[in-house]
């Protein structure tokens, strides 16, 4: 595989992810599963939001071996939805990206090997429904070229080992990417990562993506419509409660 990857690691869904050797972390969490931690943390909230759209951006933060976005299109395909989607994203390691066409992806992914070749191969991909480009580059300067996003998969490696995917000044660029109505989903639920997206003018929610397992949904939106659970999280109380939590800086 990639560079800085050098093992498969089979996870609790039978979905396999990789060790990163740089961030000495799994892509994945091992316990939820690479395939059901796409599904449950990033694309079933996002599109049970924003059903029936026409036309969709995505930001994909980053795009390691592509479950958020390959995930999507799967679920997309199965649900028989519509909607046409541009994914934007950017990834450093380009050796990985070239590798991922020998990846042993879920059995599931069979039906879009064609779109994984092209990413692979080629970085993009385009057709009637969907257009795909990955970047490689850093997610500092790419996300700076982009306007108009609609969904944000936060799914960097933890602030432990990439602090600079996490903080105010990140996110201040996150938020002048989005569109008036756009929303982030991420598995962190860390106070000071909240803090750094609240003090980007984002509200900022709780939902559970299983019956115990929480994760942030961050919002432009006044009012959001869905079928799930969601907590309003006061990020004033919560500082009010904990004085010495502050958001991430550069």
């Amino acid at each position: 595989m990639g560079s800085w990857f050098i093992e498969y690691v089979k996870t609790n869904d039978g979905s396999n992810t990789l060790y990163s050797k740089k961030y000495t972390q799994n892509f994945h969490s091992q316990t939820d599963g690479a395939l059901n931690e796409s599904l449950l943390k990033y694309v079933i909230p996002s599109f049970d939001i924003f059903q029936n759209k026409k036309h969709l951006n995505i930001l994909d933060i980053c795009f390691g071996i592509g479950y958020n976005t390959f995930t999507t299109i799967i679920y997309i395909l199965q649900n028989n939805i519509k909607t046409k989607i541009n994914f934007y994203s950017v990834e450093l390691d380009e050796e990985l990206i070239n590798s991922l066409k020998d990846f042993n992806y879920p059995k599931e992914f069979l039906q879009i090997s064609h779109i994984i070749t092209a990413i692979s191969n080629n970085k993009s991909y385009k057709d009637d429904q969907f257009y795909i480009e990955v970047k490689i580059d850093d997610a500092r300067n790419y996300i700076k070229t982009l306007d108009n996003i609609d969904i944000v998969y936060q799914d960097a490696f933890s602030s432990d080992v990439n602090k600079e995917l996490w903080t105010k000044e990140y996110f201040y660029d996150i938020k002048n990417s989005l569109s008036k109505d756009a929303i982030l989903t991420t598995y962190s639920i860390a106070t000071p990562i909240r803090l750094s997206m609240y003090e980007n003018d984002l509200e900022i929610y709780e939902y559970k993506y299983d019956s115990k397992r929480k994760a942030t949904l961050a919002t432009t939106m006044v009012k959001i419509d869905c079928s799930f659970d969601l907590k309003y999280i006061d990020m004033i109380k919560k500082q009010i409660n904990n004085p010495s939590a502050i958001s991430l800086k550069d």
